[in-house]
């Protein structure tokens, strides 16, 4: 099972999220959390918070990445991350 199988074993969670807030609010709040993440991270990198705090924020994240993939669709997504995985190969391999 891939990531994005394990995202979306979610997919009715993901639905009534969008029947209850919709689109716009959940972009709004997948922002919010990826900014929560940025400043958490930082401020686990000067001591001042515990991995747990990272782990956390970490977990928001994931759930609003599935949800977006939910969003966009799994295939688009998926054929994304497959080209991705195929350039960074190529730069490792450079090395």
């Amino acid at each position: 099972m891939d990531n994005i199988e394990i995202m979306m074993k979610y997919k009715q969670i993901y639905k009534k999220t969008l029947g209850k807030w919709g689109r716009e609010a959940q972009f709004d709040q997948a922002v919010e959390e990826c900014a929560e993440l940025i400043a958490v991270l930082k401020h686990w990198r000067r001591g001042k918070v515990n991995e747990e705090r990272v782990v956390e924020e970490l977990a928001d994240v994931w759930l609003m990445v599935g949800q977006l993939v939910y969003m966009f669709g799994e295939q688009r997504v998926s054929r994304s991350v497959e080209q991705k995985i195929d350039k960074l190969k190529v730069l490792l391999d450079q090395e």
